[in-house]
């Protein structure tokens, strides 16, 4: 099936926020696969739902109260993970931040000036990227959390 405007739907992420230990909520990009079996491709790169990440085979369904596809599984991960990355020094600029992982091979999408997520793909190794990640929230200059992170990219191997 190729890829038009009328494959891509939004999806309803309910999820428990460890931060403020609540529910939340975030839409994402998905590509039809199979309307019948309810499954969608996971089309953009998660901000805050855990354990989910881009290119990943959910199982979601019409849920009448929310109006909208809601997720209800993950039925093959994709192997890409996800990382959140927080400035904490306001001297650099986000995209700064942002370039020092493109050039290592990750995509990322911007929330604000102080927060992105990141994707690592399946077919790179995250321990250059988590040296990375390491050395630049030894010197304060971000913070990070690893809220989906694929069998291969938590086994940390250079």
């Amino acid at each position: 099936m190729g890829e038009t405007e009328d494959n891509y739907i939004k999806i309803l992420f309910r999820f428990h926020n460890e931060l403020w230990a609540g529910m939340d909520v975030e839409t994402m990009w998905a590509t039809l696969i199979d309307k019948e079996k309810g499954l969608y491709k996971i089309d953009n790169i998660p901000f805050y739902a855990p354990l989910v990440a881009s290119d990943d085979i959910v199982f979601a369904e019409y849920d009448e109260s929310e109006k909208m596809l809601c997720y209800r599984k993950t039925v093959e991960h994709s192997g890409n993970s996800i990382v959140q990355v927080f400035l904490m020094n306001k001297k650099y600029d986000i995209a700064q931040i942002r370039d020092i992982f493109k050039n290592l091979g990750c995509i990322s999408e911007g929330v604000n000036d102080t927060f992105f997520s990141m994707e690592i793909p399946f077919g790179i190794s995250y321990w250059p990227v988590k040296q990375k990640l390491k050395g630049l929230e030894l010197e304060k200059i971000i913070a990070y959390a690893e809220p989906c992170l694929s069998q291969k990219h938590s086994s940390l191997q250079p």
